[in-house]
């Protein structure tokens, strides 16, 4: 038994070794490509020897491009953690922060924010992420709040999500259809998710928040591996299912909100990316989530990479892109029928 352990888990890592080259070389890509023509040996010197870069390629690397390549990088490796979480506690294949009505509330409050031109006196750049991000935490607390007075079970927190994924979704068209034409254009934009909005004032704030909730969740690896096997099967193995429960969604919600509110509407990359992690590590959670985070910040700048290129010397909302690549992956799941990585 062990030589078969030994090289499953081998066969693990080689995936997770290779998924990181595939990363860093997307990375590389979407710092490259863009309406200023730089080569690879000038992306390389901004990056590792300023210095010798000209006042010009720095400018292009390290004020325009890095953030936005660092953004779809985090904001990926967080959708992709947060779907896994989802789809874990509530053991539901379609769960996913989108499906569960967050980044409705987080489009809502964004929305909600440009149409009442309310700025925040310290910090205006601050106003709409910080409004998303608090009616995204509403979401989580409603969602919360009503899964808790009956139990705490996936089929309630399910129902309960989608209630307010609907009720967000009738909010934001209501703020739609008082705006003006201006106004509405913002939003629109807003909602379609873009990595223009990222800089190096809220890329650390991303960065912290995914660190963070990383290192909470580490204690509880083996528990959500079981939790995979089912609600009784873990707690006859020790495992306190509602409290773990609790613990993710409280996860989750951050996860969600600080990418979401940092960058628009993002959706599918929250439900794909835990798929398609599964499909190559299988379901032991020490190897799975570092996965899904890959396969998300893969799915990202490869989806930033790609609206670059349809779209030379303009960028097209990564939240359409992203759309387009994952619509398309869940028929192919749905037809063919792979239940066993569900």
């Amino acid at each position: 038994m062990q030589p078969v352990y030994k090289r499953l888990m081998t066969r693990r890592i080689v995936h997770l070794a290779a998924t990181t080259a595939t990363l860093a070389a997307l990375i590389v890509a979407d710092i490259l490509i863009g309406p200023a023509f730089l080569s690879v040996g000038d992306v390389l010197s901004a990056l590792f020897t300023p210095t010798q870069a000209s006042a010009m390629v720095q400018v292009i690397v390290h004020d325009i491009r890095l953030p936005m390549t660092l953004m779809a990088i985090l904001v990926g490796m967080s959708l992709g953690t947060a779907g896994v979480h989802m789809q874990t506690i509530l053991a539901n294949p379609l769960a996913s922060p989108y499906t569960l009505g967050f980044s409705a509330a987080a489009g809502f409050g964004a929305a909600l924010a440009i149409l009442t031109g309310v700025t925040l006196p310290f910090a205006p750049w601050l106003t709409v992420p910080l409004a998303a991000f608090v009616m995204c935490a509403l979401a989580a607390a409603l969602v919360f709040a009503f899964a808790n007075i009956r139990g705490m079970s996936p089929e309630i927190m399910v129902l309960a999500g989608i209630a307010t994924l609907f009720m967000f979704q009738s909010a934001q068209s209501m703020v739609q259809y008082l705006a003006s034409p201006e106004v509405l254009q913002s939003i629109v934009f807003w909602l379609f998710g873009s990595l223009l909005k990222a800089s190096w004032n809220n890329v650390p704030i991303v960065a912290v928040s995914f660190v963070f909730c990383s290192l909470m969740v580490l204690p509880n690896l083996w528990q959500l591996t079981a939790l995979r096997l089912g609600d009784a099967r873990a707690a006859s193995v020790g495992v306190d299912v509602k409290a773990l429960r609790i613990k993710l969604f409280a996860i989750v919600a951050l996860l969600t909100a600080s990418g979401v509110a940092s960058v628009g509407t993002i959706g599918f990359v929250g439900l794909v990316a835990p798929h398609i992690a599964r499909m190559l590590v299988g379901e032991d959670q020490r190897i799975l989530l570092p996965m899904a985070a890959l396969t998300g910040a893969i799915t990202m700048t490869g989806a930033s990479v790609l609206s670059k290129l349809v779209s030379p010397g303009g960028v097209i909302p990564i939240g359409i892109v992203t759309a387009l690549i994952g619509v398309p992956f869940l028929f192919f799941l749905i037809l063919r029928g792979q239940r066993r990585h569900w």
